[in-house]
């Protein structure tokens, strides 16, 4: 296993890309907390600080798949790292001026939620061209999920150190400059520089207009449902278990659960077609989120929200594979980017459901929601499993790939025609 992950890290430029890429997003992985330690140290409500957070998270859905597009057009250095040069400097102008006037609040938080760069769907369509096996591509999916687990584990975890250091206001802006400090390290890389996207038809749905993506999202809309449900009820949970430091302890269960999955996945070359792998992994989602609801002690109850969490990384890391299979060409960065929105989008819905729903039944009928979800997401995936199965577009395949039902490998995606 640890062979697997060292071949795609010694690979060049892998490890600068990845390190850089992980860097880069922090100021988008700890905007939430960020945004809410800073409101109230200025003084302001949580319902201010819970709005202003929502406003910046839904500026980014809205921006992620518009500036993957660019990158598409344009090349990544010249979207990528003016994004989060005008990201960071709007959430400056958000530090430095506060809550004292709401519209340049509400304005910045916009704004720099708009221009975060979409690094991570970046990162995808190079590691194709950086990893010359279909294998170390695949693995390196798996890597990029766990890494992304860490990253929202750790994210939150520097703002406070950053809060308690110093002050709320100094952890908006040392985050936002050491993320434009990793956007740089990513488009200075040849490897960024290099990369062409494909030509591509001329189409105002761009990624949209294939089947097998919209169908894709939709799965994932309601895998983004699944995880925002549990952040809700893991919080009406807690404060009936101890506070806090149990609902930290069941977050970091999610977390550790998504990490260890994600690496057992990554570790192997699955065989057969990955639509149907990938019904099998989000069925084992689902399944697996139902013991939830049982509701034990602190300490059982965290085991449940690491089993809960085992299959999370590896249903994403095989979603990029079919992500890359059915967006037409010339449009993978902007696939990947609805991708990373439609899952955002997903997660503030069930947030939003699931409020309402343990106001009425409690924790247990909330720990109920993420079961519902991931059995929507499945549903999803059966009906529309035919059209998964196809790809949008031809792929660039070794012998023996995917494509082949008989076959037994990865394809060897088409992203690297990009570069």
């Amino acid at each position: 296993m640890a062979t697997g992950y060292l071949d795609i890290l010694r690979a060049r430029h892998a490890t600068r890309l990845l390190v850089g890429t992980l860097i880069g997003r922090l100021p988008n992985a700890t905007a939430p907390i960020a945004i809410v330690l800073f409101v109230r140290a200025e003084g302001g409500s949580y319902s201010l600080a819970g709005v202003l957070a929502a406003v910046y998270g839904l500026s980014n859905a809205v921006g992620q798949p518009v500036l993957g597009r660019l990158v598409d057009l344009k090349g990544q250095p010249r979207v990528q790292l003016p994004a989060a040069l005008l990201s960071a400097l709007a959430m400056a102008v958000f530090a430095f001026t506060g809550t004292g006037s709401l519209v340049v609040a509400y304005g910045a938080v916009a704004l720099a939620g708009l221009f975060t760069p979409p690094l991570e769907g970046g990162l995808r369509a190079l590691w194709s061209s950086v990893l010359p096996k279909e294998e170390h591509v695949h693995r390196a999916y798996a890597l990029d999920a766990v890494a992304q687990e860490v990253m929202f584990a750790v994210g939150p975890l520097l703002v406070t150190v950053c809060t308690s250091l110093w002050s709320a206001q100094a952890a908006l802006l040392v985050l936002n400059v050491i993320g434009v400090l990793g956007a740089l390290s990513v488009v200075v890389s040849p490897p960024s520089r290099a990369w062409r996207s494909a030509p591509r038809e001329a189409h105002w749905l761009g990624a949209l207009r294939s089947p097998g993506l919209i169908a894709l999202l939709g799965a994932f809309l309601a895998v983004g449902m699944a995880l925002g449900s549990i952040t809700v009820a893991a919080v009406t949970y807690a404060d009936d278990h101890g506070g806090d430091a149990v609902y930290g302890w069941l977050m970091a269960g999610i977390g550790l659960g998504a990490l260890v999955g994600g690496i057992a996945y990554g570790a192997r070359q699955w065989a057969g077609e990955p639509a149907r792998r990938l019904q099998v992994i989000v069925a084992l989602l689902a399944v697996f989120y139902l013991p939830l609801m049982l509701m034990p002690g602190p300490v059982a109850m965290t085991l449940l929200t690491v089993v809960a969490g085992v299959f999370l990384a590896p249903a994403i890391a095989c979603a990029f594979v079919l992500v890359d299979r059915h967006a037409p060409r010339g449009t993978v960065t902007e696939a990947f980017s609805w991708l990373v929105t439609t899952f955002t989008v997903g997660a503030s819905l069930g947030t939003g459901v699931t409020g309402p729903v343990v106001e009425a039944g409690g924790a247990l009928w909330g720990f109920a929601v993420p079961g519902a979800a991931g059995g929507v997401s499945l549903l999803v995936l059966t009906a529309t499993g035919r059209v998964l199965a196809v790809p949008a577009r031809t792929a660039v395949v070794a012998a023996g790939s995917e494509n082949d039902p008989n076959r037994a490998v990865e394809p060897r995606f088409s992203s690297k025609d990009r570069a």
